[in-house]
């Protein structure tokens, strides 16, 4: 089989922390009328598996064609029980709840589910005052947290952190955090939707009874981690690939790595078999060319490009391009190497996420 670009359905969540963002700032077309507060680009998750609508499996679930092909599509070797990140735009024009999503250890011991959800957010536009929170200060009791949340005073007990465009924040499971408002990320995770609220109100901004309140912060403090302290990262830049092109990585760990492409003309990515890689378009359209033909990108669509697919360029229609780009590393070959490479030390590139070597 001759294998080509990807192309799957979007799913778009409507919590009450977005706006219009993503349609009007991104240019993502085909979303409903009223808030877009999510878009889910690639997704497996159960609750809301893409189908594919490019040829050869047009009308399939990309759940069923991971399943029939996991070496060609996710790559070689891989296995699993769905596609393995989630990549997402997300519109916080009002400030997100303060959570958190489970880590692997405890999705399966609590909630019986392959994989918990460690998650990263590489910021698109953020106001000049914008910040994270995200991490908890040491020296709090779990009672002292308890009280912070009823008080709703996560400052108290959280650390905040300002971010600006180009900036990506590499958040573990089990680590509390929150951002907004005024600010559009671009999100990679791992396939899961578990997560822990400790706020007065749900996703849709209806208040809980005191009881369930309570009931929640409990839950989440029975999941909370505090072995990691998120902190907003400008990424570190791989030499350049081409004569004006730069990709720097955002962020890095076992479960995926997230790269910014900033091209002024054709980007060669080199045939990877050991993994796949998500584009999302950020900028103005680019053509996609493989060994079976090209396709356009258009402003804020995304694509799988498949690991069997081999050898694919990335080619500017206007004067430059820009691009997100997820993948599954080989931490030694994707991660580690170009970086030595260019010149960054051990301690600036651990600092990306999860990374050891």
């Amino acid at each position: 089989m001759e294998w080509s670009p990807i192309r799957v359905t979007c799913h778009v969540r409507t919590y009450s922390f977005g706006e219009r963002l993503i349609p009007e700032m991104l240019g993502k077309n085909d979303v409903p009328d009223g808030i877009v507060a999510e878009t889910w680009e690639i997704s497996d998750q159960k609750d809301a598996r893409a189908t594919i609508t490019s040829a050869p499996f047009a009308g399939r679930l990309l759940h069923d064609v991971v399943a029939e092909y996991p070496d060609k599509v996710v790559g070689v070797g891989w296995q699993g029980p769905h596609f393995p990140i989630l990549d997402k735009f997300l519109d916080a024009s009002h400030p997100l709840p303060v959570h958190l999503h489970a880590d692997d250890e405890t999705a399966r011991r609590v909630h019986n589910q392959p994989n918990g959800k460690t998650e990263a957010w590489h910021i698109l536009y953020a106001a000049p005052d914008a910040t994270i929170l995200a991490g908890i200060r040491p020296g709090f009791t779990n009672d002292d947290l308890r009280q912070a949340f009823l008080d709703e005073d996560y400052d108290r007990v959280m650390f905040r952190h300002p971010i600006s465009a180009g900036d990506t924040v590499y958040v573990p499971g089990g680590i509390l955090h929150a951002f907004g408002p005024d600010t559009l990320i671009y999100e990679v995770q791992q396939t899961s939707d578990l997560g822990q609220s400790v706020m007065p109100t749900d996703l849709h901004g209806n208040r809980h009874s005191p009881e369930q309140w309570r009931a929640n912060i409990d839950a989440t403090l029975a999941e909370l981690k505090t072995d990691f302290l998120p902190k907003p990262h400008p990424g570190l830049d791989k030499l350049e690939p081409e004569p004006g092109n730069r990709i720097t990585i955002g962020c890095a760990g076992p479960h995926f790595a997230l790269e910014r492409w900033r091209l002024t003309g054709p980007h060669l990515d080199v045939s990877h078999p050991w993994r796949f890689l998500t584009l999302s378009n950020v900028g103005q359209p680019v053509t996609i060319r493989w060994g079976g033909g090209e396709e356009t990108l258009g402003r804020a669509e995304s694509v799988l490009l498949p690991a069997a697919i081999g050898d694919v360029t990335v080619i500017p229609q206007a004067a430059d391009a820009d691009l997100i780009a997820c993948s599954i590393p080989d931490m030694a070959r994707d991660v580690l190497a170009p970086l030595h490479d260019a010149g960054h030390g051990k301690g600036s590139i651990a600092a990306l996420g999860e990374i050891e070597g």
